[in-house]
């Protein structure tokens, strides 16, 4: 008995890849900006107590994670700012290409610079916020809210 193998290939190529391609990827993203949010939200948390900044955090960024050209204690701000900001703006889906490219930055940098055999994650990272920056939030965002707002009938 011969088995053809074209059959199970050929409900796939022809059937369901063509159905999940028209899924839409307003659930995808929103993960991706949940859990990418929470990456960064998280080591933010790492880099503060009650008190602001602590010391352990500009001890790293002056040892271990000492970058060149930017002074160790702003890299400890910039970084624990943005970490905050950026994650919170990925959460709420606002401004979120423009969060994506910021956190997409700070990843590139961190790997570049400071840990460079996590490629890994930092790919992980990448290709998540890669893919926020080119197809946006998503329908469950305030960047929606924004775009339905802005695109309805004008308001005189």
């Amino acid at each position: 008995m011969k088995i053809d193998w074209r059959k199970p290939l050929h409900g796939y190529y022809l059937k369901l890849a063509p159905c999940l391609d028209r899924l839409p990827l307003d659930a995808v993203l929103l993960l991706m900006r949940l859990v990418l949010g929470s990456v960064f939200f998280l080591s933010a948390l790492t880099k503060v107590d009650s008190g602001g900044i602590t010391q352990s955090t500009f001890f790293l960024f002056e040892h271990e994670y000492a970058l060149p050209l930017i002074p160790a204690a702003l890299a400890a701000y910039l970084a624990t700012i943005a970490e905050f900001s950026l994650s919170l703006a990925l959460w709420a889906g606002l401004a979120t290409r423009l969060a994506a490219v910021g956190l997409l930055g700070m990843t590139l940098v961190i790997q570049a610079l400071v840990y460079p055999g996590a490629w890994v994650t930092h790919g992980l990272w990448a290709a998540s916020l890669l893919t926020l920056v080119l197809r946006g939030a998503g329908l469950v965002s305030l960047d929606a809210l924004i775009h339905a707002w802005l695109s309805g009938p004008a308001r005189r």
